[in-house]
């Protein structure tokens, strides 16, 4: 991709001002670090409130008399159960049951959801939507927002103070505070948290407010990927790729069992079948031993020299102290305490399976 061709966040300015070291993701120019340095923006995060510009993901608005029926044809989903308000981690999969994306799914209303691409994805994630749509009575809105995320144990009261009141609102929901708004609360870095999509004028206005607050400190992309990791959270193109499917990569908690059963979404008897057989490889936690972190595309080896998986995923987790990393091995391997081997530039490298997440999840779920 040349230069030409990179997308900029609307916020760029900001970032610049605020010392942002950029660097290219998905498309997109990003800031990687800010002057505060991965490790203690990764603890900030994890002790007060990290704010996150993560608008190169994409909002899409579903709506129509149909926008059910479509959902569960492109997801294994039943948008229909769904409370208001309500948010699911969903997919859309391929024939071959293979993860195209991960996303979020909020139902806003009887007949409207917004639906949460990653930033990858989201040209095709649209057109693939787009096309579905076509055999229903239902409408694919892409929406032109700046998408903020407020991660940390303090990320509330740091929004209370704001203006904005997130009582009311429960982990894996998702509501339309003001006009032209979306706030959900879920997270990426396992502390409880909030996403707010916004119109440009409001997102500036907002973040001068947060950043008034000294609990609040801008993250970048590379403590948002330690963050996630601890937590034990894919991301696609990495941990999950239209090569692996749900029951892979030990995602099937996210499909109801009976959509397991009997949904008619887009590569469901390719699922079924997957689940039937029982997969091949399994996505684990990996805690590699000693300092030297491990990082994604390193082989894995059994005890005996044989291969046994990849790493897909892999760093220094602050907040765990120790490296973190998760990948794929040959089922059969995938207990917690089993041991095997990464190649690190021809140094095999001592790795247990560990259970996930490597920090606990702080959602409040109540």
């Amino acid at each position: 991709m040349t230069g030409d061709d990179t997308r900029h966040l609307p916020l760029e300015d900001i970032h610049v001002a605020a010392g942002a070291r950029f660097g290219a993701f998905a498309g997109w120019s990003m800031p990687l670090t800010y002057p505060a340095g991965v490790m203690k923006e990764h603890l900030h995060t994890r002790e007060q409130a990290g704010l996150f510009d993560i608008s190169h993901m994409k909002l899409f608005e579903v709506s129509g008399p149909e926008a059910v029926s479509l959902l569960n044809r492109a997801c294994p989903l039943d948008a229909g159960a769904l409370d208001s308000t309500q948010s699911k981690l969903s997919f859309f999969l391929n024939e071959a049951g293979g993860i195209l994306d991960d996303l979020i799914v909020t139902r806003l209303g009887d007949d409207r959801f917004m639906v949460v691409a990653n930033a990858g994805n989201a040209v095709a994630d649209e057109k693939h939507l787009r096309a579905l749509a076509a055999d229903f009575d239902a409408r694919v809105e892409p929406l032109d927002r700046v998408f903020l995320a407020i991660q940390g144990p303090e990320a509330w009261a740091a929004l209370s103070r704001a203006g904005i009141e997130t009582g009311s609102l429960l982990f894996m929901h998702g509501v339309e505070p003001r006009k032209n708004w979306f706030m959900s609360r879920s997270g990426y870095t396992g502390e409880d948290g909030f996403e707010i999509g916004l119109p440009e004028a409001d997102a500036r206005d907002l973040v001068a407010k947060l950043l008034g607050d000294e609990r609040v400190l801008w993250i970048g992309l590379a403590a948002r990927d330690s963050l996630r990791l601890e937590a034990g959270l894919c991301l696609h193109g990495q941990d999950i790729t239209p090569e692996t499917d749900p029951a892979a990569a030990a995602l099937m908690w996210a499909i109801p069992k009976d959509i397991r059963a009997s949904g008619a979404f887009i590569g469901a008897d390719a699922l079924r079948a997957a689940v039937e057989r029982g997969p091949a490889q399994k996505r684990v936690g990996l805690k590699p031993e000693g300092r030297q972190p491990v990082r994604g595309g390193a082989a894995l080896f059994d005890a005996d020299g044989n291969p046994a998986g990849h790493v897909t995923s892999g760093g220094f987790g602050p907040s765990a102290g120790h490296p973190v990393a998760m990948g794929y091995v040959a089922t059969p391997l995938a207990k917690p305490g089993t041991r095997v081997f990464a190649d690190v530039r021809g140094t095999k490298i001592p790795v247990d399976i560990s259970s996930l997440p490597f920090t606990p999840h702080r959602y409040r779920k109540g």
